[in-house]
């Protein structure tokens, strides 16, 4: 009997101490947590780590497209003069390039890990900034790499990285301007029924006005017609405004 009362009592400080240990490693696993651990680390220590982790990271997707690429070209049928078979010819020819499994493992690992590693060592050097020229530097690093491991190139090695580097940096930039165009500004949170307010009187021409004088949605109630004058909007608009918030 005092056995089991024994364990009954043990039982519960075992199961608390399981669940912290389990909220721990949760936590550890989760990108803000190793992000903020890796900045604590020396230079060095930050940019192989990262370079490592996504080097891992491009191995299994290299490695299952090498699979799954090699599936596809097995469902093709190989009778002589299937509608199919020079889809069959292109497909070997590209995976012949690319390589099987392993190649392709290798091929994305080395992409993923040289342009992390560059991003970060940029990064680190620069106060933390990400901007497209980082972003760019890294893209040119992993696409020049990646056609010198790859054999890409052929018997043009280095004119033939050099353009891949190009290459990845040109689209790297372009994508990161759309990213850029897409996401609204971080501060227009602040303005968004500032904005649905211009938007029904038609004056969103004005957002940057009350941008300017930091009229965020906070002081829409207490806007008056200097504080509109002092941001430069005109007579009328001034009216329209003060007469919506009025309402």
């Amino acid at each position: 009997m005092q056995e089991r009362e024994a364990i009954a009592a043990v039982k519960p400080s075992l199961q608390e101490r399981y669940k912290e240990l389990q909220g721990n490693t949760k936590a550890l696993l989760q990108g803000d947590a190793l992000n903020a651990w890796l900045r604590q680390q020396a230079a060095p220590v930050e940019v192989a780590i990262t370079t490592l982790m996504s080097a891992v990271q491009g191995a299994g997707l290299g490695g299952l497209m090498g699979v799954l690429t090699g599936d596809v070209q097995k469902a093709f049928p190989s009778q002589p003069g299937s509608v199919n078979l020079q889809a069959a010819s292109a497909l070997g020819q590209a995976q012949a390039l690319a390589g099987g499994p392993w190649v392709q493992a290798r091929n994305f690992a080395v992409m993923t890990g040289v342009n992390a590693g560059i991003s970060s060592a940029m990064k680190r050097a620069r106060g933390g900034v990400e901007d497209i020229q980082t972003n760019m530097v890294a893209a040119f690093g992993s696409g020049a790499m990646f056609s010198l491991v790859s054999g890409a190139g052929g018997q043009n090695v280095l004119p033939s990285a050099v353009m891949t580097g190009v290459f990845f940096a040109a689209l790297q930039g372009g994508l990161f301007k759309l990213s850029k165009v897409s996401k609204p500004p971080p501060d227009d949170i602040y303005y968004m029924n500032g904005r649905s307010m211009l938007q029904q009187l038609a004056l969103e021409r004005y957002l940057r006005n009350f941008k300017r004088g930091l009229l965020a949605d906070t002081t829409l109630s207490l806007l008056n017609d200097s504080a509109l004058r002092e941001v430069n909007i005109p007579p009328g608009p001034r009216l329209l405004i003060l007469d919506f918030v009025k309402r």
